[in-house]
C-alpha cells in the first residue's frame, strides 16, 4: 500500500506540471459545454418560442388567399410579412435582403380555383344526400379540379427535420382555408343561406387537443432541456479527453526510460498503472463535479436552463465511475501502444471524435441506421451516454442502468486486457 500512495504522489505531481493537459481536461470542455448548451438552447427558442420570417407574394386577389395568409399567421410560428404582387425571382431576392428563411407565392388563381373545387365537392355531396345517386339517376362527371401548387420558398440553413414541420404547418393552413370554403357551400346549396360564423367556428375547431407528456421511469413528468442533453453528453467527452495528458505520460515515461528504471526497483509495474488509473480517476470525477456544478449553478446567470441532477445520486456517481475508469483504462492504452507523445495526441484526439461520432454525443443514436446503429454498440461512449441519458432524462434508478454499466464494464476489462498485451509485447513487465 505504501509503495502504491508513493506512485500515486508521483503522478499526481507530473500531473500538477502539465499545465496544457490540465487545460485541456478542465477549461476546454467546460467552454465546449457552455458553447453547444447555449447554441442548442436558441435553437430550441427558435422552434418553440421565436417565429421564423416569412415572405408572402399573393398574386390573387380573391377571399381565399387572404385567409390563407390569416391561417398561416394564426399558426403562432411565422412572422409573417406581405410584399405587392411580384415574381418569383423577386421573392427570392427579397429574402436575401432581408434575411428572411422562408418565401411562398400564392398563384392569381388561388380562389377561383378553392372555390371551383368546393362547388364540385358540396355538389356531389348533396347529389348524394337527395338519392339520385341511389335511384339511378345520371350524375354530371366533373373533371376534379387541381389548385394550382404554393411556391414555398426556404433559406438552405434550414435542417430537413425543420422543413417537413414548416411544410406541414403550411399544408395545415391550406387544408383548413379549403375545409372552410366547402362547408360554406355545402351549407348554402342545401338552406340557400350564408352559413353562420358561430357554427362554422364550432364545426372546424372541434379538434381533440393533443397532450404531449415525456415518458419516465419515476412518474416524474418534466420536459427535459437543453441542459440536460448536453451537459451529461459532453461530460463524457471531457472525460475521454484525459488521454491528452494521461497518455502522453505513458509515452514519456517509456521514452525516458522510467519503465526500465521501475523494473530494477523491488515492485512491480502494475502498481504504476494501478496509480495512475486512480490518480486520473479521480480527475474525471472531479471534471464531472465542475461541470455538472457549472449546470446547476452557473447556467441560469448566463441565461442557459439550469441543470437538474436525476434523483439517485448514487446511480449517478457510479456511473461517472464507471465512465472514467473506461477513459482511464483507454488512454493508458493508447500510451502503452504509442511510440511518441506527438502519435499518442494525435490519434488520442481523433479516435475520441471517431467515438464520440459513432457513440450518439454527436448524432443521436435514434437517427442512425445500418451500419452506424450496429457500430454505436461497440464505441464506450454510447454506454456512457445511455446510462447518463437514462439518469437524467428518464429519472431512472441504478437498477435501470445495469445493463449500460454492464456493458462499459465489460468493454474496460477489454481494454486493460489489450493494455496488458502491449506491456508484455513490448517487455515492459
Amino acid at each position: 500500500m505504501f509503495k502504491l500512495w508513493i506512485s500515486i504522489k508521483k503522478d499526481i505531481r507530473i500531473l500538477l506540471r502539465d499545465k496544457v493537459g490540465i487545460s485541456l481536461m478542465f477549461v476546454m470542455p467546460i467552454i465546449l459545454v457552455v458553447v453547444v448548451t447555449g447554441i442548442q438552447n436558441s435553437t430550441f427558442q427558435l422552434v418553440n418560442k421565436n417565429k421564423l420570417s416569412i415572405i408572402i407574394c399573393n398574386t390573387d386577389t380573391g377571399k381565399a388567399s387572404k385567409q390563407l395568409i390569416e391561417a398561416i399567421d394564426k399558426i403562432g410560428m411565422f412572422k409573417v410579412s406581405q410584399i405587392a404582387k411580384e415574381n418569383a425571382k423577386a421573392v427570392s431576392d427579397n429574402m436575401h435582403t432581408t434575411d428572411a428563411l422562408l418565401g411562398v407565392v400564392i398563384p392569381s388563381n388561388f380562389s377561383a380555383e378553392v372555390n371551383t373545387k368546393a362547388k364540385n365537392a358540396s355538389d356531389k355531396a348533396m347529389t348524394a344526400f337527395s338519392g339520385q345517386a341511389d335511384s339511378g339517376a345520371a350524375i354530371v362527371k366533373r373533371q376534379p379540379v387541381s389548385i394550382d401548387q404554393l411556391t414555398l420558398f426556404y433559406n438552405p440553413v434550414l435542417q430537413e427535420s425543420l422543413r417537413f414541420s414548416i411544410q406541414g404547418a403550411i399544408q395545415s393552413a391550406l387544408q383548413l382555408v379549403q375545409t372552410r370554403q366547402t362547408l360554406r357551400t355545402l351549407y348554402y346549396s342545401s338552406n340557400e343561406k350564408e352559413l353562420p360564423k358561430s357554427l362554422e367556428d364550432e364545426m372546424l375547431n372541434s379538434n381533440t387537443t393533443i397532450n404531449m407528456l415525456p415518458t419516465s421511469k419515476d412518474g416524474t413528468r418534466i420536459t427535459p432541456n437543453a441542459s440536460q442533453h448536453n451537459v451529461p453528453a459532453w461530460t463524457i467527452f471531457a472525460m475521454f479527453f484525459v488521454i491528452m495528458s494521461l497518455g502522453g505520460s505513458v509515452v514519456r515515461e517509456k521514452v525516458s526510460g522510467s519503465f526500465i528504471r521501475l523494473k530494477t526497483l523491488p515492485t512491480n509495474y502494475l502498481v504504476g498503472l494501478l496509480s495512475k488509473q486512480i490518480t486520473y480517476l479521480v480527475v474525471t470525477l472531479l471534471q464531472a463535479a465542475v461541470i455538472f456544478s457549472m449546470g446547476i449553478w452557473l447556467f441560469p446567470y448566463l441565461g442557459l436552463p439550469a441543470l437538474n441532477l436525476p434523483s439517485d445520486l448514487f446511480a449517478l456517481f457510479v456511473v461517472t465511475l464507471v465512465c472514467g475508469w473506461c477513459a482511464v483504462s483507454y488512454s493508458i492504452c493508447v500510451g502503452v501502444f504509442a511510440n511518441t507523445q506527438e502519435q499518442a495526441n494525435g490519434f488520442g484526439a481523433i479516435s475520441i471524435v471517431i467515438l464520440a461520432c459513432i457513440g450518439g454525443l454527436m448524432v443521436p443514436s435514434f437517427a442512425m441506421q445500418g451500419l452506424a446503429k450496429t457500430m454505436a454498440n461497440f464505441s464506450p461512449m454510447h454506454w456512457c451516454l445511455q446510462a447518463y441519458y437514462s439518469l437524467f432524462l428518464e429519472g431512472a434508478k441504478l437498477k435501470d442502468v445495469l445493463n449500460n454499466i454492464g456493458s462499459l464494464f465489460i468493454i474496460t476489462v477489454i481494454i486493460q486486457f489489450v493494455t496488458y498485451l502491449g506491456l508484455k509485447r513490448k517487455n515492459l513487465i
